[in-house]
């Protein structure tokens, strides 16, 4: 049975599960980095993080797709999620996610040190123009400009 035949209500179930899992996860994980970040009580509805502008419901798939599925898996630490994560977002460029999961790097127990070598390790593999973007972003998130 693929997930378009199965009944809605247990399509709705399993996200709902899935959606709570994303966000308990993403909660914990970001409550160093951003203590504002709502968190649901037990039991609770998981606050719905969508404003009604364009693509709006990539909120629900990053709590699922990412949150759920991949940050509460427990095959790597947060901590070696945190220094694969900042690794893949050099090598991808990706500045502004960059920014933030060096904060979430930081709450999840890098130092600023490891930050800095998964930069210059980045440099060999992803190029000089990556980690130089890297480092501007990191320099940003830590208010180091």
């Amino acid at each position: 049975m693929t997930a378009t035949d199965r009944p809605s209500t247990e399509r709705a179930i399993g996200e709902t599960d899935l959606r709570r899992l994303g966000n308990d996860t993403m909660t914990a994980i970001l409550a160093g980095a951003y203590p504002e970040v709502q968190r649901a009580a037990p039991g609770s509805e998981v606050p719905d993080r969508r404003d009604g502008k364009i693509a709006d419901e990539v909120v629900d798939i990053g709590l699922i797709s990412v949150w759920a599925a991949l940050w509460a898996r427990e095959g790597l630490s947060h901590r070696d999620r945190s220094l694969v994560t900042l690794g893949v977002l050099i090598a991808l460029g990706a500045e502004d996610e960059i920014g933030s999961h060096v904060k979430i790097g930081l709450g999840n127990g890098l130092t600023r040190e490891e930050v800095a070598e998964v930069i210059y390790h980045a440099a060999g593999y992803a190029g000089f123009p990556r980690a130089m973007t890297a480092r501007k972003a990191a320099r940003r998130a830590l208010g180091e400009n």
